[in-house]
């Protein structure tokens, strides 16, 4: 397997000084942990390495730990996999579970991403301001955003260097396309720090629950150019559309189908310019704020439709 043949060349490169290994010796025992283990090739190869920096004695500081995976969090965009970052903690937030040890933002260079760190990870707490090296945190996606979560097999590593944050906004202007599935009166999943949509009253997660209701608009804005997806949130959604979720949830009531309550949105934002600004997470622009410019006119619709066809 080429993949695990790089991977174990990148792990003797690292102890290549400090241990007598065989790259053939390493990717044997790469392919069995894959194989037999059914353990991901990241995580593999990361508990290769924990197992020769203690077999040669070395601290975390001792190896490079760019030469690991090492990712900016700006290009973060596959779910479950495991990677290293170097980040500041750009914020902490009081967890909503017990569960959760803790929960904030990181940020480099190149962005700012959410993290979670469980209680039953036993990890030392990150600080506030405090520079990073994570090894070995997985990612995580819901609707476009990606976060990592630091886990039991995570080292932390304080450093000595400061990190200037990205500002990871983006403006984008254009006429607004398509409501796309999922908009509405939605339904969430009420377990502590998920907030994943439900599917016929069931969390692709969490499985059957009690969803709790709220508003988004997931669209597409066209320049004429490019198209790009957006979320708008339920504070966006309510300013939008003039309805709030009070409102939308007596119009599901009266009409005993929450599908009532996106028809009842869509004439008056379908077809009318947007400029809005927001941080871009994987293929979405989640909006924070947003103006309206004007609506279509004739020709410039069929102009639109010709383009998304």
């Amino acid at each position: 397997m080429e993949d695990l043949t790089q991977q174990a060349k990148s792990v003797h490169a690292q102890f290549d000084e400090h241990l007598d290994l065989d790259v053939d010796a390493i990717e044997s025992r790469l392919e069995t942990l894959v194989s037999k283990y059914r353990i991901p090739p990241e995580e593999a190869q990361r508990s290769l390495i924990e197992n020769y920096r203690e077999e040669a004695d070395l601290n975390h500081d001792d190896l490079d730990p760019r030469s690991n995976n090492h990712v900016d969090v700006a290009t973060i965009d596959e779910d479950e996999q495991w990677i290293d970052v170097r980040v500041k903690v750009v914020e902490l937030w009081e967890p909503r579970s017990d569960a959760i040890a803790q929960v904030g933002l990181l940020g480099d260079e190149s962005g700012r991403i959410k993290f979670v760190s469980f209680a039953t990870s036993d990890l030392a707490e990150l600080e506030e301001d405090s520079v990073y090296e994570l090894s070995n945190v997985v990612t995580d996606e819901y609707e476009g955003r990606y976060s990592i979560k630091l886990n039991r097999t995570t080292s932390i590593t304080e450093i000595e260097e400061d990190i200037e944050p990205g500002n990871d906004h983006d403006d984008q202007t254009g006429a607004l396309v398509d409501i796309q599935r999922g908009s509405g009166l939605v339904k969430r999943c009420p377990t502590d720090d998920c907030t994943r949509v439900l599917q016929n009253g069931r969390c692709s997660e969490h499985g059957e629950v009690d969803g709790e209701f709220d508003l988004r608009i997931k669209g597409v804005l066209d320049d004429g150019t490019t198209v790009q997806e957006v979320i708008f949130d339920c504070e966006q959604t309510e300013e939008l559309t003039d309805i709030t979720l009070d409102r939308a949830k007596e119009i599901a009531r009266d009409k005993l189908d929450t599908g009532a309550v996106l028809e009842r949105m869509e004439p008056d934002i379908v077809g009318r310019y947007f400029e809005v600004t927001g941080p871009k997470f994987g293929r979405y622009l989640l909006v924070d704020e947003f103006e309206q410019l004007g609506a279509l006119s004739a020709d410039e619709a069929l102009e639109q439709l010709e383009v998304t066809a």
